[in-house]
């Protein structure tokens, strides 16, 4: 087990490397859209002249060592912890672990189907399913939430903020605007990892189930569920990283940073058909393709790595 889940996270994350520094243009774009930088009407090229505003390799300059490592474990632990978090709470719960590879091409069990749960055994499984994703949300913050806010304010900034307001070693690592952002994690992970494959497995029509579809239903799922929900977050994030900034640093109030948003823009402050483009262009390549890839392409690789791990094993425990 311990060889599999291992095989699976560095899969992920060596997936998500090369995907997120590939879109990091994407990326900024993103999170100046959904921040106080821009406003009225022309936002999307407001975003684009900020972003791009030393040239083209502009955004590219934000990316240091950390978001390298920051991508890597952000993806590896979301998938390592959900499946580590999704193995214990079902066993502690007596529930059925999410579907995960071959399981979702073949057709829901009739005889679980035909087994009425209990209102207990219901909540069991809700608990789970909110849970796993959650732990693996906020973990992922936790590895990434900093290096993203250096790729948003620029390293020497961030720096200049964190200093000024005498952060120590606990609240440096988390980084500004963590609950935002952790928020927005549980979002897209339960996306991913639960509802994806439960969906997809249980109501997907079973003569149409391939590689091909999976992808999209992952993709549309992505498109137009977890990222209409993620983009009201990701915005409070960018809004909570502005408000962070004023004056050279201060403690965010997510109350102000509500009600400022609220009374500068309405609603449109954390939601808007231009906002949500901009987190799909630069979330869908990589979260969105994230069931196919978990699902799809890392179980053809698997029984060589794990066979090749056994070998090993044998031989080290032989020696």
């Amino acid at each position: 087990v311990a060889a599999q889940m291992t095989y699976r996270s560095a899969g992920l994350g060596i997936y998500a490397v090369v995907v997120r520094y590939s879109t990091v243009p994407l990326e900024k774009i993103a999170m100046v859209m959904n921040s106080s930088q821009v406003s009225g009407s022309g936002q999307l090229g407001q975003a684009f002249r900020i972003v791009f505003k030393e040239g083209l390799a502009t955004p590219f300059r934000t990316v240091g060592r950390a978001s390298i490592a920051a991508w890597f474990f952000q993806y590896s632990v979301m998938g390592f912890i959900f499946q580590t978090c999704d193995r214990a709470l079902s066993s502690a719960m007596g529930v059925p672990r999410v579907v995960y590879g071959e399981e979702l091409m073949q057709p829901p069990k009739a005889e679980a189907a035909a087994v009425a749960l209990s209102v207990s055994e219901q909540a069991r499984v809700a608990a789970k399913a909110v849970l796993a994703p959650a732990l693996a949300g906020t973990i992922e913050s936790v590895v990434a939430n900093r290096a993203e806010a250096q790729r948003f304010h620029g390293l020497p900034k961030l720096a200049a903020i964190e200093t000024k307001l005498g952060w120590g070693p606990i609240a440096r690592a988390c980084g500004p605007g963590f609950v935002a952002n952790a928020s927005r994690n549980f979002v897209m992970s339960a996306t991913s990892f639960v509802l994806t494959p439960t969906l997809y497995q249980r109501y997907f029509p079973q003569e149409r189930k391939s590689q091909a579809s999976l992808f999209w239903f992952g993709l549309g799922t992505n498109i137009f569920f977890g990222n209409v929900i993620a983009i009201t977050q990701q915005a409070l994030w960018g809004r909570a990283l502005d408000y962070a900034a004023a004056g050279g640093g201060r403690p965010i109030s997510y109350a102000a940073v509500v009600r400022e948003g609220l009374a500068a823009e309405g609603s449109a402050a954390f939601i808007t058909p231009t906002k949500w483009v901009a987190r799909v262009l630069m979330n869908a390549p990589v979260q969105g393709t994230l069931p196919w890839f978990y699902n799809e392409v890392l179980p053809l690789g698997e029984g060589r790595v794990l066979g090749a791990a056994r070998q090993i094993s044998a031989a080290l425990g032989g020696g």
